[in-house]
């Protein structure tokens, strides 16, 4: 039950500061922009990409021709030329103001990753100094893995990436003291009865 109980204390933690990082301070939109002409970028995804949801990368270079020095040679050019665009696109709308779906799955993924910390916390002395030194590891380990790599390879903003660094170092600092706290009641000899 202890474990239990840490691991929703932990998810709530994360999914409330995210909220609040999103709604109230400005960190989830940092370099987020509006298109100078949102109707017409519109209809140009509508009418140039295909009707499936996936990722699109422009200028785009077909792996493929790796081992042809033209092909290589003609896309650095444009490359270098070219504005640089990450496009997630769906084809299909979706009311992004209806957002029990989402906000269901955000608590379900922070719930599920404060587990795994909360497994972690339970093999070692448990404190609350310890899960939030924990914490802070796993919310700078999440940004290096997953936010570095698209401002270094897909060119996403530095402001952008630094505002995922403080969300989720910060959130994860503060879910690991929550959890570190409620394990380490009442511990004996750094023993949780679980």
């Amino acid at each position: 039950m202890r474990i239990t109980i840490a691991t929703l204390l932990g998810g709530l933690v994360m999914f409330l500061w995210g909220a609040f990082a999103h709604m109230v301070l400005p960190i989830g939109e940092m370099s987020v922009r509006a298109p100078l002409n949102e109707d017409k970028v519109l209809a140009a995804l509508h009418e140039n990409l295909p009707n499936e949801h996936a990722i699109f990368l422009l200028p785009y270079f077909d792996m493929a021709k790796h081992d042809d020095p033209k092909a290589v040679e003609a896309f650095s050019a444009k490359a270098k030329s070219s504005p640089n665009a990450f496009i997630v696109y769906a084809p299909y709308g979706r009311d992004p103001m209806q957002m029990g779906y989402n906000l269901f799955h955000q608590w379900l993924s922070d719930t599920l990753a404060a587990l795994l910390i909360v497994l972690i916390l339970i093999r070692s002395t448990i404190n609350t100094l310890r899960g939030l030194y924990v914490g802070l590891a796993f919310g700078v380990f999440a940004w290096l893995s997953l936010s570095v790599p698209y401002w270094n390879w897909y060119r996403f903003p530095a402001a952008f990436t630094f505002g995922t660094l403080i969300e989720q170092a910060f959130g994860w600092l503060l879910a690991g003291a929550v959890m570190g706290w409620w394990l380490g009641r009442g511990v004996k000899q750094g023993f949780a009865s679980r």
